[in-house]
């Protein structure tokens, strides 16, 4: 997009421009694609199918968020206050997953429709018993705004749109807790601040609220920072940044970081079309919650057909040459089976990886995946693929719970 630009800047925006960050249209805020080296402009040499200019740096951010510890500022995501007596009740009858437990955590989980399929894909996180904290992407903000309040009617439950109001700074990376560490008087290890908590720190005179959680697969932090104290906080992190070798990474990296583990985004790779289940979404359904929930009757029905015939997979490019985009048809044996929906370079992975939705006609597991011939069509050529049900990095987690 070259027109109808920085209309809408993150707080951080400047201090991004000075880290020599290329910029890319998100829905209509200016986010950081890739950051060019010392000494370089941040452009597009030449737009192509192939490697650009910028590759290389691509690869040095998602390298550093693997292997050490990365600044990513996402100020452009949905953000939610709901509040009310009736605000946990409510939030539990739209959402899948239980998401009015214990205060101070985070839950991931999807809304679904009467039918049992996506509406959204987001976390919610509970402040206190009248206080939530609800999170969704940049294409899902007016949607996901428009479900709760039609959804919540005359309940004592109300919807604050404060997505401009803070800044969303990542910290990301094997070493962030040693960053956040020395930044905070607050206890960042990892028997007082587990996977999954929320909590309100001190980072130089601000007050951040602070989430352990990653879409990125490693170690991880989501900082929301009052605006007006966003670029304070943000000096601080890149000053005791410096000991621990912080590099700031761009959505470019986001893309190949997500793509590795298999985490979806919603209006790309997932949509209202797909099931919660053939999404590989069911872990995040808590079909025994009391009360249920919207969809619950359409999940339960699908379960009751038995096993899926329809899945979305990980595909991996063995040739590491190739890249992928969107729409290559994925082929079992010789016959087209599905497309890749959304797809990224994987550096740790050593080759092209994407998303895509499976039609097997039988039933779709691991040994059926296991005993086929699997390619991809990339262009004029087909090239071989790995496919798989789990995430081909850290299928078990460990990395984001260390």
């Amino acid at each position: 997009m070259q027109t109808a630009r920085n209309a809408k800047l993150s707080p951080l925006h400047h201090r991004l421009v000075e880290q020599r960050a290329y910029f890319k249209d998100v829905s209509g805020w200016e986010g950081a694609d890739w950051y060019a080296p010392e000494g370089v402009e941040p452009k597009v040499d030449a737009l192509s199918w192939g490697r650009q200019n910028w590759f290389p740096y691509w690869e040095a951010e998602h390298r550093a968020a693997r292997e050490g510890v990365i600044l990513m500022d996402m100020s452009f995501m949905s953000k939610f206050l709901v509040q009310g007596r009736d605000a946990g009740r409510e939030l539990e009858r739209i959402s899948a997953n239980r998401v009015d437990g214990e205060a101070g955590v985070i839950t991931y989980t999807q809304w679904l429709n009467e039918g049992g399929t996506l509406e959204a894909d987001l976390t919610v996180t509970k402040l206190g018993d009248d206080r939530f904290w609800v999170v969704a992407s940049d294409t899902a903000h007016r949607h996901v705004e428009a479900r709760m309040r039609r959804h919540f009617g005359d309940a004592h439950a109300f919807v604050t749109d404060v997505s401009g109001g803070y800044a969303q700074i990542n910290i990301q990376g094997p070493r962030s807790r040693e960053l956040l560490a020395s930044v905070t008087t607050q206890d960042m290890s990892n028997e007082a601040f587990p996977f999954r908590t929320a909590r309100e720190i001190d980072l130089g005179f601000a007050r951040v609220l602070c989430i352990r959680i990653t879409y990125l697969g490693e170690l991880g932090y989501e900082l929301y920072v009052p605006a007006e104290q966003a670029v304070h906080v943000y000096d601080r992190l890149v000053e005791a940044g410096r000991a621990v070798g912080l590099r700031h990474a761009g959505l470019k990296a986001l893309s190949s970081l997500r793509m590795e583990k298999g985490y979806r985004d919603y209006g790309h790779d997932i949509d209202n079309t797909d099931s919660v289940l053939e999404a590989g979404l069911g872990f995040a359904v808590a079909l025994d919650k009391p009360g249920g929930f919207i969809g619950r009757e359409a999940v339960l029905a699908k379960k009751a057909e038995g096993p899926l015939t329809r899945r979305l997979v990980q595909v991996l490019v063995t040739d590491p040459e190739p890249l992928m985009f969107h729409a290559e048809v994925v082929l079992r044996n010789g016959t087209p089976v599905g497309y890749i929906r959304a797809a990224s370079y994987g550096f740790s992975l050593g080759g092209a990886v994407g998303l895509a939705m499976v039609d097997a006609r039988q039933p779709l597991d691991q040994a059926w995946i296991d005993s086929g011939k699997w390619t991809v069509e990339i262009g004029a050529s087909t090239y071989p693929a790995v496919v798989s049900l789990r995430p081909l990095y850290d299928p078990a987690n460990k990395r984001i719970k260390m």
